[in-house]
């Protein structure tokens, strides 16, 4: 069998040809090698030990397993299992589907996506940005932040219920112009149409991709990559003219200090006091008057734009034009949406907003900057700067919110009758070990602050830090009955609170977050989005490496068949048995075993 890593970079290498079209692509089902990689990808993921309707989970994993997979494809047996309906709380109150699918099928999708991902992956457009190597919701803020300069309004865009929306009847012909192998079609077909459980009952579906599968953010870019391409073909036909033309009345003011300076600049010297003073007011009112004035019309018929970005389900539209321009936009893409991918815009949701209003896009608020600020350039003359740029803000909901949804403040009355916010300890975290409570402290302002860090006002979430702060002194002083002011100077050195800690190395000290917030322009690629991000690693690494060795880690037998035990949290083993002891000093959550040994573990469980 071929190497994944050449059967997948020959697949990307043709995938710019759109008239290309990929046969024999489900004979890579057959390959054991890619379900080893597929192993390896998931593994780790917080999912894996998550059982799906059959209760199984990846743990137990062996290479016969693959085999007995591998087996169920080559006599087209295979059948998904339907997934486990769960529900997650939106921050909204109302509740998310999630599909838990068996480990299996995990493996199988990832296969799939690998594949799928390799074909598509390169066509993508560079305005789409969720669920991508490389991409995530700051890489799309940033994309915002730099080319949507001068927007005059913004189309906020929402799909309604897009995820369970998506028409496998559109999903399959969109496929179908790039794949030419029917076995591998029918298996999409499989994997849509594998139904979900919930309350033990069977339920089909009948559209969407279950959120919460490998594959679905995969389907779902697809899917919503023929908006990206409708928007591109639309920019070509709507975006008009050069540069917006120039102001008339700014232009003749700056002929007038144009001919002032002429004038007098030359023989400035010769001038009298009185003279020179003249001088000098007139160009300072010139300067004055030019400053205030726009240097290029402001809505002129002749030059129009219209940009945009995607992250996942979520997009916005930047229009330079008129409201009219906007709101014809907003009605075309809503048309395009319902006749060719089935899906239906929100009208209540969907805005047109104006620059000068918020227009709120994965968690930021965007604004235009409306005034120029004067700044001197490189030859030390104050110039206007920075008109038309875009703004991103924090929303001040969000970091208040977040502090109530922590249960690290209770608003209650202040003198004036406006609000008061009162810090207070966090009782579920009284009975962890000190240093998980800064910990958990630590990870929850560096997770706001990473977030936001783009923000023109991210040093707002020092605020929200202040309030975190002292709700950890609370916390430690609810936890040794004490007061706030001894547990601060019990455990501050040199201005800076920190909680000791033993290692192997001797005692070290946790700091609480003194790194600030000042405002990062360089977005991070990944650690931010709110689904996992699902990429190609191409190099077998160690875990795959011990499942394929034949050895036994607990009993030390050779030539057996492997099984790879997992658990969850390394942190749950208590050492009170010798699998337990060893995964604690391995620091795995790993152990490759025999079938003997991985018996005697679940009976110890």
């Amino acid at each position: 069998m071929r190497s994944p890593n050449i059967v997948l970079e020959t697949l990307s290498e043709k995938s710019n040809d759109r008239s290309y079209k990929y046969e024999r692509l489900y004979r890579n089902l057959y390959n054991r090698e890619f379900y080893c990689l597929a192993y390896q990808n998931i593994y780790a993921n917080d999912g894996s030990m998550t059982p799906g309707s059959d209760g199984e989970t990846i743990d137990g994993m062996s290479l016969k397993r693959m085999d007995r997979i591998i087996a169920s494809m080559k006599d087209h047996s295979y059948q998904p299992k339907p997934a486990r309906r769960t529900y997650i709380k939106k921050k909204n109150g109302k509740l998310r589907p999630l599909g838990i699918p068996s480990a299996d099928d995990k493996l199988v999708q990832e296969v799939v996506r690998l594949i799928l991902e390799s074909i598509y992956e390169p066509t993508f457009s560079e305005c789409s940005h969720g669920f991508r190597p490389e991409k995530s919701c700051h890489t799309a803020l940033s994309h915002i932040n730099h080319k949507f300069t001068g927007v005059r309004w913004f189309i906020e865009g929402d799909i309604q219920a897009c995820f369970d929306s998506f028409d496998h009847h559109v999903l399959i012909d969109i496929l179908r112009r790039r794949i030419a192998d029917e076995n591998f079609i029918a298996l999409m077909w499989k994997l849509l149409k594998a139904g979900y459980m919930e309350q033990w009952t069977y339920n089909r579906t009948y559209s969407g991709t279950p959120q919460g599968s490998g594959a679905s953010p995969l389907f779902a870019n697809i899917y919503l990559n023929e908006l990206d391409t409708y928007m591109e073909q639309y920019k070509e036909d709507f975006d008009k003219g050069r540069r917006a033309k120039g102001n008339p009345e700014y232009f003749r003011e700056r002929w007038k200090f144009s001919e002032l300076r002429r004038k007098n600049v030359g023989n400035y010297d010769e001038l009298d006091e009185q003279e020179k003073a003249a001088f000098l007011k007139e160009q300072k009112r010139l300067k004055g008057i030019m400053r205030s004035l726009p240097t290029a019309i402001y809505d002129d018929p002749d030059f129009r734009r219209v940009l945009y970005c995607r992250y996942a389900d979520d997009f916005i539209v930047g229009v330079i034009g008129s409201k009219q321009d906007a709101e014809v936009i907003k009605s075309d893409i809503g048309k395009f949406l319902a006749d060719k991918l089935k899906l239906k815009m929100s009208d209540e949701k969907t805005n047109v907003t104006h620059c000068k209003d918020k227009a709120r896009f994965l968690g930021y608020d965007i604004t235009v900057r409306k005034d120029a600020p004067l700044k001197r350039n490189g030859n030390g003359e104050v110039v206007r700067t920075g008109s038309g740029h875009i703004l991103l803000y924090v929303p001040y909901e969000k970091w208040r919110d977040k502090l109530l949804e922590y249960k690290a403040m209770k608003i209650g009355k202040g003198a004036n009758g406006g609000e008061k916010w009162n810090p207070v300890h966090r009782g579920f975290l009284t009975n962890k070990p000190d240093i998980e409570i800064i910990r958990k402290f630590n990870a929850e302002i560096r997770g706001l602050y990473n977030f936001y860090r783009l923000a023109n006002n991210a040093s707002v979430i020092g605020k929200f830090a202040y309030i975190m702060e002292y709700s950890m002194y609370k916390t430690y002083g609810r936890k040794y009955e004490k007061s706030v002011r001894f547990i601060i100077d019990k455990y501050s050195r040199d201005g800076e609170f920190r909680i000791p800690y033993d290692t192997k190395a001797g005692v070290k000290y946790c700091m609480f977050h003194n790194t600030g917030f000042a405002r990062k322009e360089i977005p991070l690629k990944g650690d931010v989005d709110v689904f996992p991000k699902y990429v190609n690693v191409f190099k077998l690494r160690e875990q795959v490496k011990r499942l394929k060795a034949g050895v036994c880690e607990l009993c030390g037998k050779t030539d057996i068949e492997v099984y790879m035990h997992h658990v969850s949290k390394l942190k749950d083993l208590k050492g009170q048995s010798e699998w337990e002891e060893l995964m604690r000093m391995k620091r795995r959550k790993s152990l490759a075993v025999c079938f003997d040994c991985h018996e005697l573990i679940h009976e110890s469980i």
